[in-house]
């Protein structure tokens, strides 16, 4: 049994119910904020707990070193995507994780150009598995596409102080707007996700209509993108699974990349007033 964060990522959630499970892999969603709750699953003996911190998209942030002491208590190993924070912002080994998950496509590759990931660990045990499972299964990335890794981390730093200057900027001119229902943002890094006043027509509209925003799924990279969560990054997570965790038809994420502040708000501020309107 994999216990996970109840408001996972599309792709983690497609993979688990629709491949792992057929092997007999029992996937179990819970509330990671929830102590008591977690401790109740503990005593289940899975054989692991996965999350993300902040989590995608909802940028839900987790106690991440109450949950790995909690895992320790019951010999259970801690997984946490830190796709979204990146090592710059938040290293979970240091807080009693045991393997920490990537996305390099993302905020490690930055620039939209290579799709990898890696895996972190300072458990001996399974850093060996995982050296077994590369070689025999053939998952290692290309040499160029290592070099551009490479290329990438030497930039990281500066990279994710832009993204998260850039995302300040426009939570702040979100938050002001009278379209705006409600801004997600963590507080660090570079996604903010929004709820709008809007009809879905009219929404669907407007982020169709951005010319500096690229529709897009990815996020991380250089060029700021916005997503439409329930129909492209996790439309294979039925409705209602979707709205139990608070990720509702109208929820939109904004990847800010490394573009001039003032043009970005220039963007928001033209779709807005074009586009949602009564």
């Amino acid at each position: 049994m994999v216990i996970a964060i109840d408001d996972v990522y599309g792709g983690t959630y497609r993979l688990f119910k629709k491949v792992f499970e057929k092997f007999g892999i029992i996937f179990k969603q819970i509330n990671f904020n929830d102590f008591k709750e977690v401790e109740n699953n503990l005593k289940q003996q899975p054989k692991m707990i996965l999350l993300e911190s902040p989590t995608n998209p909802l940028l839900k942030i987790v106690d991440i070193k109450k949950i790995a002491s909690l895992a320790k208590k019951y010999r259970v190993l801690t997984i946490v995507d830190n796709t979204f924070a990146s090592p710059y912002f938040q290293q979970p080994l240091t807080l009693g994780a045991d393997i920490v998950l990537h996305s390099s496509t993302k905020y490690l590759g930055g620039h939209s150009d290579l799709i990898g990931g890696a895996i972190i660990t300072n458990n001996k045990d399974f850093a060996d598995k995982m050296y077994f499972a590369r070689k025999a299964l053939g998952l290692n990335p290309s040499p160029f596409d290592t070099w551009l890794i490479s290329r990438s981390l030497k930039t990281l730093g500066i990279r994710m102080e832009k993204h998260q200057e850039n995302a300040f900027e426009i939570v702040k001119f979100l938050r002001r707007h009278p379209k705006v229902k409600k801004v997600y943002y963590p507080g660090f890094s570079g996604i903010v996700s929004v709820e709008f006043r809007l009809s879905l027509i009219k929404m669907k509209k407007l982020i169709s209509s951005f010319k500096i925003f690229s529709l897009a799924e990815s996020l991380g990279g250089v060029e700021s993108l916005v997503d439409h969560p329930a129909s492209m990054t996790h439309a294979s997570i039925p409705k209602k699974e979707r709205e139990r965790t608070g990720l509702f038809d109208g929820l939109v994420r904004f990847s800010t990349g490394l573009e001039d502040k003032t043009d970005l708000i220039d963007d928001l501020k033209f779709a807005l007033n074009t586009y949602s309107k009564d």
